[in-house]
């Protein structure tokens, strides 16, 4: 039975997230700065949904110190967590993110919030009571089953009634602030691999119930981990995204790991429920987050082209991690061609048609069946190199019209094959018409 309505995220999502830049740490003046460059530059072309990360109940939290054990977290008479109002001010008065909320509203956008698995530490110790039953936080908190990676955190034992019962609480709370996105951590332990170990099914389930039950449309977003490929099904009805690989960064070889990645799950994704490979560490990152120092990404430009490009022909959910009104121009670039969006937004049959140990091919169709998308990718250390495609592969035809999506512009008519130089850890997206 389907749980999640599907309808929330037909497309998928797009939009930024404060982690890659800011980790623990970040401000409601730099939510509003990121928010108002996306009102301004970006929402024209679909970007739409401002995301608050980790840590906003959490006043001493530090990219040192956050993974310790009962880390100080604010949290109210019913022991859900609460915005920290030093970071973000207009939280004052009990208001929670709903100022803040109302105001990415006001700019034409959408706001979301990171949360964690199950209750606060603080919350079962002080046995605080659950909303709308007879239990406490000791009937249903498990302090044997924290978080790997976030030591604040206790299980929920879902089944006792008063699991569920908390899980709704919680959504009234997030809801009366006006969030429209969650993404939700720790919903599944992962080894050092990065691979799931212990997906955590009954809170999944908990979760997404009470999120089809709020009173406004919730994206639900599941984090972290490398979903294994069996649960599809189940993470298809109870989720709108699922990571598909452990936290990703700018770095090479990470990036050729999510190619087999993408190629296992594309098969999977439809309207309303997406695979995810984690998000765009492009721009300025690093300010305050967790992985280095303030840095523009260390990807290369090829690298960048390469990584974008991945993302619209698997149709990744597209979360911007850099810092927004410190983009540079490439990364501008990156995130506003129309028509490599037109991929990520309005394509399907997405598939990997070849990958060797230099290269690799992908093909969609066109929402419309208007025409094909290609992407080509040298994967080789080694210089730019020519990437084959012969047109008997694409099964439509002989002869196509080509247009680079990239550089905007029509290449001609070619026939039998296309054969484009690509930068060594690059990629090109090209735009097949049938003549």
């Amino acid at each position: 039975m389907q749980v999640i309505d599907p309808s929330y995220a037909q497309r998928p999502p797009m939009g930024w997230n404060s982690w890659d830049c800011f980790g623990v740490n970040v401000t409601e003046a730099e939510v509003r700065a990121n928010a108002d460059f996306m009102a301004e530059h970006l929402k024209v072309l679909g970007w739409e949904y401002v995301v608050v990360d980790l840590g906003w109940y959490a006043p001493e939290a530090t990219k040192d110190n956050y993974k310790g054990p009962k880390i100080p977290m604010i949290i109210d008479a019913y022991g859900r967590l609460q915005v920290d109002e030093t970071r973000f001010p207009s939280a004052a008065g009990g208001q929670g993110f709903k100022p803040l909320a109302d105001y990415v509203h006001s700019l034409g956008l959408k706001f979301g919030i990171h949360i964690m698995r199950g209750m606060p530490w603080i919350s079962y110790e002080q046995n605080t009571p659950i909303k709308g039953t007879d239990a406490r936080a000791q009937d249903v908190g498990n302090p044997n089953d924290m978080c790997l990676w976030y030591n604040s955190m206790y299980g929920i034992d879902m089944t006792h009634p008063a699991g569920q019962a908390y899980y709704h609480s919680l959504i009234e709370l997030y809801t009366s602030w006006g969030v429209d996105f969650i993404k939700a951590d720790d919903l599944g332990s992962w080894d050092g691999d990065g691979m799931f170990s212990n997906y955590r099914l009954d809170e999944v389930e908990g979760l997404s119930i009470a999120m089809a039950a709020a009173e406004r449309p919730l994206v639900l977003s599941i984090s972290p981990g490398a979903a294994y490929i069996g649960l599809a099904k189940h993470l298809r009805r109870h989720a709108h995204m699922w990571r598909i690989s452990a936290d990703f960064w700018d770095d090479w070889p990470a990036l050729k790991r999510q190619f087999e990645r993408c190629a296992l799950w594309a098969s999977r994704s439809v309207p309303g429920a997406w695979p995810d490979a984690d998000m765009l560490p492009l721009g300025k990152i690093g300010i305050r987050g967790e992985i280095g120092t303030p840095r523009q990404t260390n990807f290369t430009e090829d690298e960048q082209y390469t990584l974008m490009t991945l993302w619209c022909i698997f149709r990744n959910p597209l979360m911007f991690g850099g810092h927004l009104p410190e983009s540079d121009a490439l990364s501008l670039q990156l995130i506003t061609n129309p028509e490599v969006l037109a991929v990520n937004q309005a394509s399907k049959e997405n598939r990997q048609l070849e990958r060797t140990e230099h290269s690799c091919t992908w093909l969609a169709r066109a929402e419309d069946d208007s025409a094909l998308y290609l992407a080509l990718f040298n994967l080789s250390d080694e210089g730019p190199r020519p990437v084959e495609v012969n047109f008997s592969a694409l099964g439509t035809g002989n002869t196509y019209a080509i247009r680079d999506c990239w550089e905007r512009r029509d290449l001609g008519i070619f026939t039998a094959g296309f054969a484009p130089v690509v930068a060594s850890h690059g990629a090109g997206l090209y735009r097949l018409e049938i003549k």
